[in-house]
């Protein structure tokens, strides 16, 4: 009578199946290409930099009130383009049930100074509490921080 002796190791498969990795990661790919231009939140404008802008996370908010002023002296609420005058009317409609009356402005850098004062004012006539003015930071070389003010005598 023989033992039967079942060699189990000789089966074993030590290749890595990569299939449904890349399969994962096509469909990440395919996401990703199709939201990132949803992303972006209001109408893109080139705005000033500025040294060290104070921190404004409520901009960023999927409910926050853009206003843009592009460099062609173009008006934009949020991703539609209004004529100045009616921004007033625009904005008091779109604050009266929000407690929070806050409004975001970005200029681009190349808008004429009197523009943006006509929209500034007109977006204060709404009846505004506080008006955000928008920048971005400026880059600065390599890890180099800015050097600090310092005091005029």
């Amino acid at each position: 009578m023989a033992i039967s002796v079942r060699n189990e190791g000789a089966k074993v498969n030590s290749d890595i199946n990569v299939t449904p990795m890349v399969d994962v990661m096509l469909v990440l790919l395919i996401i990703f290409m199709v939201v990132t231009p949803m992303l972006q939140h209001g109408q893109p404008v080139d705005m000033a930099q500025v040294n060290n802008p104070a921190p404004m996370p409520d901009a960023d908010k999927e409910d926050a009130l853009l206003v843009a002023v592009t460099r062609e002296n173009k008006v934009f609420f949020g991703t539609d383009p209004i004529q100045p005058a009616d921004l007033t009317q625009k904005i008091k409609d779109r604050l009266a049930n929000k407690p929070d009356k806050r409004v975001f402005i970005k200029a681009d850098a190349r808008a004429k100074f009197g523009w943006v004062v006509e929209v500034v004012d007109n977006v204060r006539a709404a009846g505004v509490d506080q008006l955000g003015l928008l920048t971005d930071q400026k880059k600065t070389p390599g890890n180099l921080t800015p050097p600090p003010p310092t005091g005029g005598q």
